[in-house]
C-alpha cells in the first residue's frame, strides 16, 4: 500500500491512525533517509496510545520505553549501529514477548537488523520529487491489522 503524505502533520496523522489499530506484540520495522518522517510517526502512535511524554528519538540511547499508555511503546533507534552490533541487542526478547511485557515495538533504521522478528508491519518513507512524503506499508507474516482506514483516507 503507498500513501502520500503531503506534510509532517499528515506522518503524524497517519501513526495516529495506525496507534489506534495496533495491538500488544506488534513490530513496526520504520526505513527511509534522515528527515522523512520515521519520528514524527511514532509521535502520532504514541498519542493514539496515551503516552504523555514526549517521545524523542532514541538515537544516543538506543530505546526509550514508554508504558504510561494503553499499550508499552518500545521505541528503537539504530541509526548509530552497524549491523552487526544489531544483535547483542536481544531485541527478540521484545517481539516474542520473553522477560518484557508484549507491546508496540517501533524500529527507527530497521535495515540494520541482521534478523528480523515472524510478523512485522514494514513501513518504508521517503520523499517523492516535490519534497512531499510517501509511505509504503506491507504487512509481512501473519499479522492481523486492517489497514482499510488508511486506503479510504486523503492525509
Amino acid at each position: 500500500m503507498f500513501l502520500s503524505l503531503p506534510d509532517a502533520e499528515a506522518t503524524f496523522q497517519l501513526g495516529k491512525i495506525l496507534g489506534e489499530s495496533l495491538f500488544a506484540g506488534t513490530v513496526l520495522l520504520l526505513k527511509g533517509d534522515l528527515g522523512a518522517g520515521k519520528t514524527t510517526l511514532v509521535q502520532g502512535i504514541g498519542e493514539a496510545l496515551g503516552i504523555k511524554d514526549p517521545i524523542l528519538s532514541p538515537t544516543f540511547t538506543l530505546i526509550n520505553e514508554y508504558t504510561e499508555g494503553r499499550l508499552p511503546l518500545y521505541h528503537l533507534d539504530l541509526y548509530r549501529l552497524q549491523p552487526q552490533e544489531t544483535e547483542g541487542l536481544y531485541l527478540h526478547l521484545y517481539w516474542e514477548g520473553i522477560e518484557i511485557t508484549p507491546g508496540i515495538m517501533a524500529i527507527e533504521w530497521a535495515e540494520r537488523l541482521l534478523y528480523l522478528p515472524p510478523n512485522y508491519l514494514n513501513i518504508e518513507l521517503s520523499f517523492t520529487k516535490d519534497l512531499q512524503r510517501q509511505a509504503k506499508i506491507d504487512l509481512i507474516g501473519e499479522i492481523d491489522l486492517d489497514l482499510s482506514k488508511l486506503s479510504d483516507r486523503a492525509f
